[in-house]
């Protein structure tokens, strides 16, 4: 498979940037941005509003619809940003050769203006 891939010579190197410390730091974010993101629902729970049952019940739902939703809308913002850091890493690799092979008409190239005369 690596004959398919052949690097490109003299391409100048990029040096690593903001996209290596991000990949570096998603997966602690990640886990921090969770229980940070699940403690009112923990709290919630631990320290029930005065009321009767069904009053507690419905606010215990409430909180959890909304951490519920807030936790899907992080996974995906950390989803979306880790990807875009990969993009940013992989472009920033090195040069792979497209089209290896010679062309024909390098030294004369085709011309497809009519001559007028």
């Amino acid at each position: 498979m690596s004959r398919f891939f052949n690097k490109l010579k003299n391409h100048p190197k990029v040096a690593p940037g903001i996209e290596r410390k991000i990949l570096r730091h998603i997966p602690q974010v990640f886990i921090f941005g969770l229980l940070g993101l699940s403690l009112p629902s923990l709290l919630a729970r631990l320290f029930p509003i005065a009321g009767s049952v069904s009053e507690v019940q419905r606010w215990i739902g409430t909180v959890d619809i909304y951490v519920i939703s807030l936790i899907v809308f992080y996974c995906t913002a950390i989803f979306t940003i880790g990807f875009g850091a990969l993009i940013v890493m992989i472009m920033k690799g090195p040069a792979y050769v497209a089209d290896a092979y010679p062309l024909i008409d390098f030294d004369k190239p085709y011309s497809s203006k009519k001559k007028e005369g």
